[in-house]
Formats: structure tokens, sequence, C-alpha cells
């Protein structure tokens, strides 16, 4: 499951994200790929910060792995952060790309928003699963692990609208935004997924869960978007 929400999540970064921003910016300059390329960067440094300093814990390691900032909370809340933290260039992502209607409303583009939300949704439903299971297997009841599985999301509709109000305040912002949120999933997948989908045995699985997220999301965008 968290193989697949990797490929979603690769598939929608260059297919929703930076292809369309590689479009809008070589109308407008011949160094179209510099600014996609410090823009990409631009995301995943900011998501590198955010991880360095705050404190959080890998589903599937123990407590003494827990990374970024010390911190004396429980390894339940240290999980729920975690996966808080994949939510945050999701929503940025879909938020972005419905804000782009603004600009430039057409029936292409109002496909390749709803492919995005649709991607994203799909792939959220694993990723809750990643918080709730290990904090039932860790005594929580089945309420309050759906509970804290619904509020690692409550940050996406949150980046969704700063992404939307970025683009509507700032016409010229939509390539870089689009690009930003790219560089910001590819961060959290190679940080955080990828690593998480490989922590048991069959890591074949997860492999090809990845290759079928990819192209599921890339059929979509290509099959809706067309």
């Amino acid at each position: 499951m968290l193989g697949f929400s990797s490929g979603i999540m690769i598939a929608a970064s260059f297919w929703s994200l930076l292809l369309p921003a590689l479009e809008l910016w070589e109308t407008k300059t011949n160094h179209a790929w510099f600014y996609a390329s410090l823009s990409f960067l631009s995301g995943g440094l900011v998501l590198y910060l955010i991880h360095k300093f705050l404190p959080h814990l890998h589903v599937g390691l123990e407590s003494n792995r827990q990374e970024g900032g010390r911190s004396s909370f429980q390894r339940s809340i240290l999980l729920v952060i975690a996966i808080t933290l994949h939510n945050i260039p999701e929503g940025l992502a879909v938020g972005v790309a419905f804000g782009a209607l603004g600009d430039n409303f057409t029936a292409q583009a109002l496909a390749s928003a709803l492919v995005v939300a649709f991607g994203i949704g799909i792939q959220n439903i694993p990723e809750g699963a990643a918080v709730s299971i290990p904090l039932l297997r860790e005594g929580f009841s089945v309420r309050r692990s759906f509970w804290y599985g619904q509020l690692s999301g409550f940050v996406e509709p949150l980046g969704g609208l700063l992404g939307a109000a970025l683009v509507f305040s700032m016409a010229n912002v939509l390539p870089f935004a689009l690009c930003f949120a790219a560089g910001a999933m590819i961060f959290v997948v190679i940080e955080e997924l990828i690593p998480e989908s490989h922590t048991g045995q069959e890591t074949e699985m997860s492999t090809l869960g990845a290759l079928f997220g990819f192209v599921l999301m890339m059929a979509l965008d290509l099959g809706l978007g067309a």
C-alpha cells in the first residue's frame, strides 16, 4: 500500500506538476529548465528543513530511531506527525492544481486538477492505514486509532487552501508553485514512503505496488486530461 502511494505521488509530480510548469515557463523564457530545477529543489529543501527540526518517527521503526528535534512525545504522536508531514505537499499540490484554473479555465485543466485530487485521495487510504494500524497494535481502541488517522490528514486541506491562495494572488507564481509542490512530494517519497514500504519482508510487493500506482496515475492524467 505504501509502495502504491509512492508510485502515485511520483507520477503526479511529473505528469500533473512538473510537465505543466515546464510548458508554462517555455512560453516566457528560454531557461525553463533552470527555473524548474530551482523551484523543484526549493520544495524539497523546505520539506527537508521541516523534517530536520520537527520530531517524528517513521512507520516501522522503534522509538529510539526518532528523527527531528528532541521530544518527549509518545510514539503514537510521533507516528501521527510523520504522516502529517506527508500530507503537507499533497495538499499544496491539489490547491495549486485547482488554483491554476483561475488563470486558464479549460476542460483539460479542470480534468487535470481532478486527476490530481483523485490520485492524492486514493493514496491517502494507505497513508491513513499506516497511522491507524500501528496504533491499533499498540493497544489503542479502534475508534481512537481511526481518529488519529483522520487527524494526520487535517493539514492537507489547509495546504490546499494555501496553494490555491498563492496562485490566485500572484498569477506569475503558478509555474514555481507547481515545481515546488513536485519537489516537496518527491522528497516525501524518497525519505519516508519508499523506506517505510521496505521495512517488511515482502519488498517485491512494495516495488510492484509503486509500479502499478505510477501507471494508474499516468493513465488517469493522460486519459482524462487529454
